[in-house]
């Protein structure tokens, strides 16, 4: 189990931070199908069981064993960041590739907030699709633009007097998801990145929250290493 684990670490390591001890793990086919000692949430080193709280876990139940295992994320509950920062370590495998990029976590896996809380505006308003990858790279890249969001909206409001912008706040939002037919997603700019943040009415400083959520999300479609450790 203890080769298992470091082999599972030396796997989330860039290969410039690999000893040759990892390197051995990962090249010799002798411990190529060494069985992965992480099969539920209780078996996390870092991630205990008894950290999730129960109304994140649900039974599965085969009829000959039950297994306490997390739910998913609700879709209608976008921004409960506590559930979907439990989830990301435990199902995300932090550090190797993932669809959970954007987000940073350091080698103890703690998680920075900030990052979290733009990977989930970015899950509120972009709807699933084909082309879904590039529009996220497209509000990435305004994210990680200081003020651009804040002149558009100072634009808006001075090309339309009498239609104000108003941010919307409270417990309950209204959120229209981007949808973008497959065949035109290749049009879509961050000009449209904007229209659909004002027409969300999405306030100033959540886009200025996320401001590390788009550098790391950027980094990571540029550089391999995945492991964000210069942010925190």
């Amino acid at each position: 189990m203890l080769i298992s684990e470091l082999r599972l670490v030396a796997q989330r390591l860039d290969t410039a931070l690999q000893d040759r001890t990892m390197q051995i793990l990962l090249q010799d086919p002798l411990y190529r199908d060494l069985p992965n000692p992480i099969q539920g949430p209780e078996d996390m080193a870092i991630i205990k069981r008894r950290h999730i709280p129960m109304r994140f876990l649900r039974t599965k139940d085969d009829g000959m064993s039950a297994l306490r295992v997390m739910r998913a994320p609700d879709p209608k509950r976008p921004f409960y960041l506590e559930q979907i920062a439990q989830y990301v370590l435990i199902y995300g495998q932090p550090g190797l590739e993932n669809t959970w990029q954007g987000i940073a976590v350091d080698f103890a896996y703690c998680m920075h907030w900030r990052t979290l809380f733009g990977f989930t505006l970015c899950r509120a308003l972009c709807a699933n699709s084909a082309g879904k990858t590039t529009i996220v790279q497209w509000f990435a890249l305004v994210m990680a633009h200081p003020g651009l969001y804040r002149e558009a909206v100072a634009a808006y409001a001075a090309a339309n007097p009498t239609q104000p912008f108003v941010a919307q706040f409270g417990a309950n939002l209204e959120i229209w998801q981007v949808h973008v037919p497959d065949n035109q997603v290749w049009n879509f700019t961050n000009n449209d990145v904007i229209c659909v943040l004002i027409h969300n009415r999405i306030p100033l400083d959540w886009v200025d929250h996320a401001y590390t959520y788009g550098v790391v999300y950027l980094e990571q479609q540029f550089h391999q290493p995945t492991m964000s450790l210069d942010v925190f």
